[in-house]
């Protein structure tokens, strides 16, 4: 990690808490105890902690699961191919699934996250990402709520990481 620069603050941990706070608060509407908040790993853990803490809080206690994908490895873009390192442990069959992603970049994964939840039988799947960036062309799809619109520079902290490194930092940085 000698190499890696230093990071640059671009969200607070106290804004990012807020951004949590706000989106639970427009989530809680839609979702039920019965609701399986659907995590996708890695760098979505963190974020998916802290709103179901912040949905249990307004009284929904969602159920909990998790899906590994990935498309970046250690590289600061996509591969552009997702792999499935493990798929859901429970049932979704008639099940709302609220699918939880760290950051909406090219769409790959939460592309996939739907189509493996709604072949699981999911009755209803809704989307959620902490940060979308910038892309150039629509993709599909968007996701139903989104807390923060990111800048196009390559994140760190808050689940997101270089390398498997950073991971660990309580404010969204940029690190380049």
């Amino acid at each position: 990690m000698a190499d890696t620069p230093t990071p640059t603050v671009l969200l607070p941990e106290a804004e990012v808490a807020r951004i949590v706070a706000d989106l639970a608060g427009r989530i809680a509407p839609v979702t039920d105890d019965d609701t399986v908040a659907a995590v996708l790993l890695t760098g979505g853990l963190w974020f998916a902690a802290d709103l179901t803490r912040a949905l249990s809080r307004l009284g929904r206690n969602l159920r909990f699961d998790a899906l590994w994908l990935a498309s970046y490895g250690d590289e600061q873009s996509s591969r552009g191919r997702i792999d499935v390192h493990a798929p859901f442990q429970r049932s979704l069959a008639g099940r709302k699934v609220l699918i939880v992603d760290d950051v909406f970049d090219t769409g790959l994964s939460l592309a996939e996250a739907v189509r493996i939840a709604r072949e699981a039988g999911a009755a209803e799947v809704l989307t959620c990402v902490f940060a979308r960036k910038p892309w150039p062309r629509p993709r599909a799809p968007e996701p139903d709520f989104v807390g923060w619109e990111a800048p196009d520079r390559f994140l760190v902290g808050y689940g997101l990481d270089h390398q498997g490194a950073l991971r660990g930092l309580p404010d969204i940085c940029a690190l380049d």
